[in-house]
């Protein structure tokens, strides 16, 4: 890697970006939360915050929008998005950029995440014109029944600093289009990004122009100000994305009140490479699931079950790739993997690999790579040989690291898979049907995704985005994840002169 990661002011193209997306100068050079890059670890922002007190105002203020928007017929709400969308293409290259310089992503996947936004939208407002429920055979002569399906009020979104942007952009683009008004609570360490995206949509909403005010709108702060969104009754669905312990703390204060909740948590997510493997594929899938964005995706892959009949093809050109794979800044190299967030999450990484090594792991890579910045965290993607699955692999570590463990027998390997905490994201390489079936069915995989023959990342945005057990059961972006931003009426028309009762109960009065 190139240790020299000052040849560009990072601070100043920050500015000079966040000056070209629209954003007040006076909202991040004044404030009170600092904001970091990941590339040097230098301050590049200081953020104003909102108090409890803003937090009651912006929600009535979107609860006001709601009761305007919900009457706005969906398909034009869906030109709403639309147009945010063409916002989004016309910003595409200084948003990514944005991306790479707050989260440390490399630039295609800075772009990418931008690409998902303008995938989402293009979705949802196909969505607009599709929020259709059903009509039901009644067992009553002269009746009709069916179910509609309404607005259903404020939705509050909580995101992680991995996708800063396209999380928020899967919950709002849905949310909109079936009426709801959306309060966002980014991630304390991307909240520039957050900014830009409320920069971009105050376009759209100016270009479409009667859209209700307090539509969309930020919630900047600390732990203190999501809890106001959280238990605030006029926000009757929270979608929070981030850890399977913030998930326990989340969970049961929503349900106290009984309101709803998205729940995108922790993701321990495993492969299986079978006898019948092709290794060549499986060696770029793996490579990718495993490194891209440093190991700092909720469907990174985490643990590699490998046929002993193949693990010798495999492993050592597994090694290969990790030490060879190029580490280095996203802002000024082509480097594949960028930095890890920041100490913590640097700290989380060495604790984990000291734990696997006390348990007979045997490591490559795992080196932190010296920049000359001594609060930037760069390293190399580390590769464990485990004898066994035992803890730490049994733990989600949001880093670099792939556990890798040999297996004999599809069962005891399927059992595995299964045996941790999150079902998110999961993986078979085999060219074998039966095994392959076998993933996918009612024994196979426990996980919210399970793919053949491609890797746990990179899911589309036409699918349902979720997972099972501690993963939290949420679903966003595709498919009839819609739904979940709804509230459903199922309705009985009686146009008869009679008054038949169901089940054949009779209730007749004088």
């Amino acid at each position: 890697m190139d240790s020299s990661v000052n040849k560009i002011d990072v601070k100043r193209e920050t500015a000079e970006l966040l000056e070209k997306l629209g954003v007040e100068a006076s909202s991040y050079t004044s404030g009170d939360l600092a904001s970091f890059t990941p590339v040097t670890g230098e301050q590049i922002a200081s953020v104003k915050t909102h108090s409890a007190a803003d937090a009651e105002k912006i929600i009535d203020k979107a609860d006001e929008a709601f009761r305007q928007w919900r009457l706005v017929p969906a398909p034009k709400r869906g030109e709403l998005v639309r147009l945010f969308g063409e916002e989004l293409r016309q910003y595409k290259n200084e948003l990514g950029r944005l991306v790479s310089i707050e989260a440390g992503k490399i630039p295609s996947e800075g772009l990418g995440e931008v690409q998902e936004m303008i995938d989402i939208c293009d979705f949802a407002v196909g969505l607009s014109r599709q929020l259709y429920g059903l009509t039901i055979a009644t067992e009553r002569p002269g009746h009709r029944m069916m179910e509609t399906w309404h607005p259903l009020g404020v939705v509050g979104v909580i995101s992680a600093f991995n996708f800063p942007v396209a999380v928020w952009s899967w919950n709002a683009a849905l949310a909109l289009v079936c009426g709801n008004a959306v309060v966002w609570k980014p991630s304390e360490k991307t909240p520039l990004t957050a900014l830009a995206c409320d920069a971009i949509f105050a376009r759209a909403l100016k270009r479409f122009g009667d859209a209700p005010e307090g539509l969309s709108q930020l919630l900047i702060g600390d732990r203190a100000i999501g809890e106001v969104l959280v238990d605030s009754p006029k926000v009757p669905l929270v979608s929070a994305t981030g850890s399977t312990r913030m998930g326990r703390e989340v969970g049961p204060r929503l349900a106290k009140r009984f309101a709803r909740s998205i729940l995108e948590l922790g993701g321990n997510n495993a492969g299986i490479v079978c006898p019948s493997a092709d290794l060549d594929m499986a060696l770029r899938a793996i490579a990718f699931g495993a490194m891209g964005t440093a190991g700092q995706r909720c469907t990174t892959l985490r643990r590699l079950f490998v046929h002993e009949s193949v693990y010798d093809a495999l492993v050592p050109r597994l090694k290969k790739a990790y030490t060879s794979v190029s580490v280095g800044s996203p802002l000024e190299t082509s480097a594949l993997v960028g930095p890890l967030i920041d100490k913590p999450a640097f700290d989380n990484m060495q604790k984990a690999l000291k734990e696997a090594a006390a348990n007979g792991g045997i490591i490559t890579g795992g080196e932190r790579i010296d920049t000359g910045h001594a609060d930037a965290y760069y390293m190399k993607p580390a590769l464990v040989e485990m004898p066994k699955q035992v803890s730490p692999v049994t733990e989600e570590t949001f880093a670099p690291i792939l556990y890798v463990m040999k297996y004999s027998d599809f069962d005891e390997a399927l059992r595995d898979h299964n045996a941790v905490g999150a079902g998110l994201s999961s993986s078979i390489f085999t060219l074998n049907l039966q095994e392959a079936e076998r993933f996918l069915g009612p024994d196979g995989s426990d996980c919210g995704i399970a793919n053949v023959n491609i890797g746990t990342s990179g899911a589309e945005i036409g699918g349902a985005f979720g997972g099972e057990k501690e993963t939290g059961g949420g679903r966003e972006s595709g498919s009839d994840a819609w739904k979940a931003y709804m509230r459903r009426a199922t309705n009985t028309i009686n146009y008869s002169k009679a008054l038949p009762l169901a089940q054949g109960v009779s209730f007749d009065i004088e």
